[in-house]
């Protein structure tokens, strides 16, 4: 670098002083930054350097009906490389993307939440509440539609929305580029992951295609219901297996839309769920849709780690689950609101459930938690700007 060899004939103390400075945080950001060569768990690591989900769920045929122990699991999205997962994840956690370097992907997916972030509806930029909460990546890979509305269909488009939303992370592929292409330790990273950064430099495309590849490994399939699943049946207890059947009845019929091993049809539904107060209704679906019979309909949520992502539904009007089964246990349509006409899901009836069904059905629903395969969170990041609203991993693990 300029200031380590020659100063040009004039320049002031200052400026040399500054130079020197920017050389020392580089060259501290920079250090101990390296990209990991072993898939993360749940992975085989082919002869080529990729990474291929491994689960006993790819071994079962398409069972017949709905809410089977043994259903397959749909297409993932897998084969990317160790490094190209372990880039996408400094990235992740880096405030660096964001227009005023102060939100990470992370803010508002944090893995001690679910990769949610506990709040109702999240904080996006100046500190603006937002019309929805965050949903889960826990087991994104697998799905077609993404965010509440479903307006997306791609992993790239899921990653690269909040990073525009002017409301959200506010940034501009401009202004990632210009970022990250003067960070010496992310053009060093880049190159490793994609070699025609070197001449090209890092494209904004460059940055969405790491971070799918990091979200695609946020795989969770090693619950305590998965082990009762493959046949263990010591996994789960009198009660909890009581709560599955409720679960996979035809009073309840939550299986249907809730299908395992995912426990989601990726699928849109009306369940004519209620705002918070003082919170207008949601349209939902019907806007990317352009359809007004998708109004109120929201994605079906995966009911992975579903205890760990409290408060439920689109916009967190309730704070437990068995808030969210009492919901459902008043009856079809109970919180339409007033001059609304929605087009409640047929599956949608009225359970009857006793208080004892009930906190069965919530016994079940927390043996879907499962942690396993929690990636590293990094202490350090490439940019050398803090890693904020984290917890921390224990000292002596990688950056």
């Amino acid at each position: 670098m300029l200031s380590r060899f020659w100063w040009p004939v004039g320049t002031s103390l200052g400026v040399i002083l500054l130079i020197l400075m920017t050389d020392i945080l580089l060259s501290e950001a920079e250090e101990g930054f390296t990209l990991t060569v072993s898939c993360p768990p749940g992975f085989e690591h082919t002869a080529d350097n990729r990474c291929l989900l491994r689960s006993l769920y790819q071994q079962y045929a398409a069972p017949k009906g709905f809410g089977g122990l043994r259903a397959p699991l749909p297409d993932v999205r897998d084969g990317f490389s160790p490094q190209e997962i372990d880039l996408g994840r400094y990235l992740f956690f880096d405030p660096v993307l964001s227009g005023d370097q102060a939100k990470s992907c992370a803010s508002c997916h944090q893995p001690d939440k679910g990769f949610a972030d506990g709040l109702g509806r999240s904080i996006g930029k100046d500190g603006k509440v937002l019309a929805r909460g965050a949903p889960s990546l826990w087991n994104v890979a697998f799905l077609k539609r993404l965010f509440w509305d479903g307006r997306a269909a791609s992993l790239e488009e899921q990653a690269a929305g909040p990073l525009l939303s002017p409301d959200e992370m506010a940034a501009t592929p401009e202004g990632v580029e210009e970022r990250l292409n003067g960070n010496a330790a992310y053009r060093r990273l880049f190159v490793e992951v994609y070699p025609e950064t070197a001449s090209a430099g890092i494209s904004f495309v460059d940055v969405t295609r790491a971070i799918v590849a990091f979200e695609a490994s946020l795989v969770s399939l090693n619950s305590r219901y998965d082990r009762y699943a493959h046949g263990d049946q010591s996994a789960l207890d009198e009660k909890e297996i009581a709560g599955h059947n409720i679960f996979r009845s035809f009073v309840t019929r939550c299986s249907q839309c809730h299908t395992p091993p995912l426990f989601t049809s990726d699928e849109l539904a009306v369940i004519g769920s209620p705002e918070p107060e003082g919170v207008n209704f949601d349209p939902g679906a019907e806007i990317p849709e352009g359809n007004p019979a998708m109004r109120g309909a929201f994605k079906v949520p995966g009911l992975r780690n579903i205890a760990l992502t409290a408060p439920y539904m689109h916009s967190g009007r309730f704070g437990t689950l068995k808030e969210v089964i009492e919901f459902y246990n008043k009856g079809r349509g109970n919180a339409v609101p007033p001059g609304e006409q929605l087009n409640i899901h047929w599956h949608i009836t009225d359970f009857n459930l006793s208080a004892e069904e009930v906190d069965a059905l919530v016994a079940f629903l927390a043996t879907l938690t499962d942690e396993s395969m929690m990636p590293e969170i990094p202490v350090r990041v490439p940019s050398g700007l803090p890693v904020t609203e984290m917890r921390t991993h224990q000292s002596g693990e990688r950056p």
